[in-house]
Order: C-alpha cells, then sequence, then structure tokens
C-alpha cells in the first residue's frame, strides 16, 4: 500500500453503466492517502436510479465512509451532476466537509481546488442541454464498454469512441483549450500557485504562463474513460493512470461480498452508512426524494 500525502480525484459518477467502480476500488485498496479531496460528480444525481446501483459502487461509497471514520480528512466539492450538495455546503460530520472549493497551503504554494463547472456556460444557461447530452455520453460509453471487452478478448488495445469524437470536433478541442486557460488565468490573478480542477474528463498537469507569472493547471479526469487520480507526496504532483498500471493490474482484490440485496435494500443500506446525524439524515432523505 503506497502512503500518499493528498488524493484528488473527480468524475466517478457512481450510479451509471459508464463507472469504472472495480478498478477505481483496486486504486483505492492500493493507497493510504492522509487527506482525500472528491472534486465533483462522485455520485451522478443527474442519472442515478436505484435500480442500477452495482455492488461495485457501494463498495466505493464503503471505503471512502472507512477513510472517514478513520480520521482521514474527506472534503467532498460539489460538482454539475451532484449539485443537490451544494446547499449543504458547510455541512461536516467528523472528519468530512462538502465544499464548493478548497484552498490549500501545500508547502508554500496556494493551492486552489475546484470542479470547474462554474466555466461552462452551457450548464449556467442550458441544463436540460447538458442533462440530455449526459445520458447520449453515458449510452456512447456503455456502448464503449463492449466494444472494448470484444478488443480485449482478441488482444487489441483499447479504445476511447467519446475521445474519438472529441478529437474530432473543433469546438470541442477549443472548449477545452480555453477551459484550462481560463482556469489558469483566474488562478494566476490571484496568486496561486496550482489549480485543480475536474468536470471536462481530461487528465492534464502542464504549466501555463502569464505576464511573467506561471501557475501549475492540474486536471484529475474521471474514471469513465480514463481512470486517472491526482497524487500529492512529498512537494510533488503526480498523474496517476490506472491502465498504465500494470503492477495493479495482476492484483486480484476481491470485493467484500454483501448480501444478495435488492437496489433498493442496498441503497437504503449506503444511506444508513452515511446517517448519523441528523443533518446527514436530512441530505439523505431529500437525495432520496429526489431520486424517486
Amino acid at each position: 500500500m503506497r502512503d500518499i500525502d493528498l488524493l484528488v480525484i473527480s468524475d466517478i459518477h457512481l450510479g451509471t453503466y459508464g463507472c469504472h467502480a472495480k478498478e477505481l476500488l483496486k486504486y483505492l485498496k492500493s493507497i493510504n492517502p492522509k487527506r482525500v479531496v472528491l472534486n465533483g460528480d462522485i455520485i451522478d444525481i443527474w442519472q442515478f436510479k436505484k435500480r442500477y446501483w452495482p455492488q461495485s459502487h457501494m463498495q466505493v461509497i464503503k471505503h471512502i465512509l472507512n477513510w472517514i471514520t478513520e480520521g482521514v480528512k474527506v472534503d467532498y466539492v460539489t460538482g454539475n451532476h451532484d449539485e443537490l450538495l451544494r446547499k449543504f455546503v458547510g455541512f461536516s460530520m467528523g472528519s468530512f466537509r462538502i465544499k464548493n472549493k478548497v484552498l490549500l497551503d501545500l508547502n508554500g504554494k496556494k493551492t486552489w481546488i475546484f470542479h470547474g463547472d462554474v466555466f461552462d456556460v452551457t450548464m449556467k444557461y442550458s441544463k436540460w442541454l447538458c442533462k440530455l447530452g449526459a445520458v447520449g455520453y453515458d449510452t456512447l460509453i456503455a456502448v464503449n464498454s463492449f466494444v472494448n471487452f470484444i478488443l480485449l478478448k482478441f488482444g487489441r488495445n483499447r479504445i476511447s469512441l467519446s475521445k474519438k469524437v472529441k478529437n474530432g470536433v473543433k469546438k470541442a478541442i477549443k472548449f477545452i483549450d480555453d477551459f484550462e486557460m481560463t482556469a489558469a488565468e483566474i488562478g494566476i490573478d490571484n496568486g496561486y500557485q496550482n489549480v485543480v480542477c475536474g468536470h471536462i474528463h481530461q487528465p492534464k498537469q502542464k504549466v501555463v504562463r502569464k505576464g511573467g507569472k506561471q501557475i501549475n493547471y492540474l486536471n484529475s479526469g474521471d474514471w469513465i474513460e480514463n481512470c486517472t487520480a491526482l497524487e500529492y507526496t512529498d512537494g510533488n504532483w503526480r498523474l496517476y493512470e490506472y491502465f498504465n498500471d500494470t503492477q495493479l493490474h495482476k492484483v486480484d482484490y476481491e470485493l467484500i461480498r454483501l448480501e444478495d440485496l435488492s437496489s433498493d435494500e442496498l441503497f437504503n443500506q449506503m444511506l444508513r452508512e452515511f446517517s448519523n446525524t441528523d443533518e446527514s439524515e436530512k441530505i439523505m432523505e431529500e437525495i432520496e426524494a429526489l431520486l424517486d
């Protein structure tokens, strides 16, 4: 198990068919973080259906809850797919906090961590269009998973249909470039040395310069297409890529067996795991009402 000082992970989209929950669980079991920032879109409330909540998704939640009970500081930064939680910003339970952003001092370097949907004009003015696009994206990912299953059976390499679509659309490329530059420039203007985002499912680590100043731009990517995360240890950032971690692929972490429960029972078990205070019960009740 590897010790790391800070883990930043985003865009897991639990509750959707495209989520690589089993791969994520293997990764989480392989590390021992001192602090964790869940940087938005962890549970996809937009598309979440209680009838689809596999054991592997439940195990990811349970593993994070275990970290919290062990005293690991966990900040949940709200994203657009879990924006319902924004009304509970400021809520705390033990070492767990719900926030809109996280500001840290890492070895004297001011670090700004936020999800990134604030820069998405479409999110602000055409939320219905975004939700429709999310359904189409999830469908494409489901098809992609089947295609990759067949390719791997025949010894071929994985492909990403969504990446091919994005790379073939100039507007998509420009949006990503504009997003990265906007985040970096605002970070520089506010005196930050690191800016950490998610949202666009584009893992990245690069230095951006403006007016004689520079900033380290980082994006944690996602666990739909890229299966990536950001690790900070001993003063250095690392972009972790699961598909390049050949050693972890060989490890067979058996999922803790859950009883054969219905989807509703699994969902209710997740609520009980979290609901240790009146405020957390209120949050979960509102989420459950929304999803019914």
